[in-house]
């Protein structure tokens, strides 16, 4: 990057159709309908989707209701709502997650399930020649997330990850508007919402961590995009309010790209919620909150309102570009490698906490940087 607080132009491997005009994966599969399911229409992508609880129905019903291009063909959920689910939508349900993945309907796979189960899934969708869309966070681990990359580049199939925040109309404007304020100096950023209700966030083995993984992922990927830098290094303190084992709340002084530095904080221990992200430049400050859609400019002592648009759904954006980037009229909508970066800046965060001090989040030897698109 030649200026600071200007994101990069997509590389040429960034807009590249994945990962020909003919996707090798689609023959044969193309003339296969799921037995038991609705015929889906000509041209369109029959998905599968493990986890269909909260966040994975939400998935379904974009399919179901709002996109041309994608057919909702299997579910895996193993609760007895599984069975209603899949006659409301008409499709294929299956108590397994493995049989979904092998089923010759199925052209690509959803997962909507806690990140501790990611990488069997991938391990499962590569051996079956199947694109893979992961709900952050990539992996509860960077070397979780590193195996599930690699694989997928070794198989040559693709992966994208759900950082859905990028298709918030805030964070989006945001982005736009940075190179007005000049230099990049500072920027501080939060995402506070209520405590969660969902019993496997309190369960290290399905959860892997708490706010860092599964807040403040979202916060260091937009980050990442907003600005189009790497963060270097945090210095990280975290407290545990109302989760019986892993932390709810989060603050992180830290090092960016370019001398840029920064805090981030993320809880979920208020019942009242915010999302604001600030940027400070050589020529004035830039500031947002994306949950009540609201943007500012301030020079001087002058408070400029800014208009993002109107609020809009973030899954819908983001299942639009994967099936374009699926069908090879687009780029990948969050890289596995992008997934796997905001995954560094979660771990490194907890590995502060734990012993103090700053943590670098790509320790020296541990590769080259990965630009944010």
């Amino acid at each position: 990057m030649s200026a600071r607080g200007c994101a990069p132009p997509p590389s040429t491997a960034a807009t590249r159709p994945w990962p020909n005009s003919s996707p090798s994966w689609v023959s044969g599969r193309r003339n296969c309908p799921p037995t038991g399911a609705h015929s889906a229409p000509e041209g369109t992508m029959r998905i599968g989707i493990i986890g269909t609880g909260r966040h994975g129905s939400r998935y379904a019903n974009h399919i179901v209701r709002d996109l041309d291009g994608l057919t909702l063909a299997a579910i895996s959920r193993r609760s007895d709502q599984g069975r209603d689910q899949a006659g409301q939508w008409r499709c294929r349900l299956f108590t397994d997650w493995r049989e979904l993945v092998d089923e010759p309907g199925v052209e690509a796979v959803i997962a909507a399930v806690p990140p501790a189960l990611h990488p069997d899934i991938a391990r499962a969708c590569a051996a079956a020649g199947k694109p893979l869309l992961l709900e952050k966070p990539l992996a509860v681990s960077v070397a979780a997330g590193s195996e599930i990359v690699e694989l997928f580049r070794r198989h040559g199939l693709p992966l994208t990850v759900g950082q859905t925040l990028r298709y918030n109309a805030v964070i989006r404007h945001l982005r736009q508007r940075l190179p007005e304020i000049g230099s990049l100096h500072a920027v501080s950023a939060n995402q506070r919402i209520e405590p969660s209700t969902l019993e496997w966030h309190g369960r290290p083995e399905l959860a892997g961590a708490g706010v860092s993984f599964h807040t403040a992922v979202h916060v260091f990927d937009a980050l990442r995009y907003i600005t189009g830098l790497e963060i270097v290094r945090v210095c990280a303190t975290v407290r545990r309010e109302h989760n019986p084992c892993l932390e709810d709340s989060l603050a992180v002084l830290m090092e960016m790209e370019n001398g840029v530095i920064g805090t981030v904080d993320c809880s979920k221990v208020g019942h009242a919620r915010s999302g604001r992200f600030e940027f400070v430049g050589s020529r004035g400050q830039l500031a947002g909150d994306q949950i009540y859609n609201t943007c500012e400019r301030i020079q001087g002592l002058e408070v400029q309102p800014l208009d993002p648009g109107r609020p809009v759904g973030t899954i819908v954006p983001l299942l639009e570009q994967w099936r374009r980037f699926l069908a090879g009229r687009g780029s990948n909508p969050v890289t596995g490698e992008d997934g796997l970066a905001a995954v560094r800046c979660c771990q490194a965060c907890l590995q502060s906490a734990r012993r103090g001090g700053w943590v670098d989040v790509r320790p020296a030897g541990d590769g080259g940087a990965i630009r944010p698109r």
